[in-house]
Order: structure tokens, then sequence, then C-alpha cells
């Protein structure tokens, strides 16, 4: 075992003193030679590394979690962002937190809803 790990000491040291171009020539070589690509060698280990792609969210929830200072303002902005909500049933929602303002929306639509209801003075957090 000793002895190849010298071959490669070796080999890695010789390969320290190629420029550029010779190590892609290298390369085209060794692809040639033994009909494998650098990318087909090093996908096994890249595949123990990443378990697979990492997938982009694409519903997202907004939760009111402060009312803050102005919550005559704050309860417009929930009308404003849920229609269907009247008068009495915003109030509620603003006292009673966290409340979901919108569920399972798309990001823009979401962002939206976030921008107004912080615009009136609430935190809100987009989960």
């Amino acid at each position: 075992m000793a002895e190849l790990n010298e071959k490669i000491q070796k080999i890695a040291t010789e390969l320290e003193t190629l420029t550029v171009v010779e190590m892609a020539e290298l390369a085209k070589y060794l692809e040639e030679k033994f009909g494998v690509t650098a990318m087909a060698a090093a996908a096994p280990a890249a595949a123990g590394a990443a378990a697979g792609p990492v997938e982009e969210k694409t519903s997202f929830t907004v939760v009111l979690t402060e009312a803050g200072a102005n919550k005559l303002a704050v309860i417009k902005a929930v009308r404003e962002v849920n229609p269907t909500l009247g008068l009495m049933d915003a109030k509620k929602a603003v006292e009673t937190l966290p409340y979901e303002l919108v569920k399972d929306a798309k990001k823009d639509v979401a962002e939206e809803a976030k921008k107004k209801v912080e615009a009136a003075g609430a935190k809100v957090e987009m989960k």
C-alpha cells in the first residue's frame, strides 16, 4: 500500500507542474484512452454528497404575528388582502394572533400581501 501511495504522490507532483493547456490535453487523452469522462468518474462521489436537488417552494402562507401600534391601518390592510373578511372579522383577526392572512398562495401574491400589511405597521412571517 505504501508503494501505491508513493506512485500517486509522484504523479501528483508531476501534475502540479503542468500548465492549464497541458492538463486539458491530459484530460482529453485519458478520456479517449479509458472511455470515461472526469464528470462520470466524479458522479458517484457527488451523488453521495448531495441526496438530490432541492425543490423550490411554490406555495406560501403569510401569518400576521404582531399588529403594531396602528391597529386601524392594519385592519384596513387585512381587509384589503382578504376582501372576504368583514370589518368585525378583520378586527378579530388582528386581535387574535397569530393569524393566517393568506394560505397556500403563489410567491408573488404572498409577497404582495406581506408588503401591504407591513406598510400598515404590522409584522408578518412568510412560510
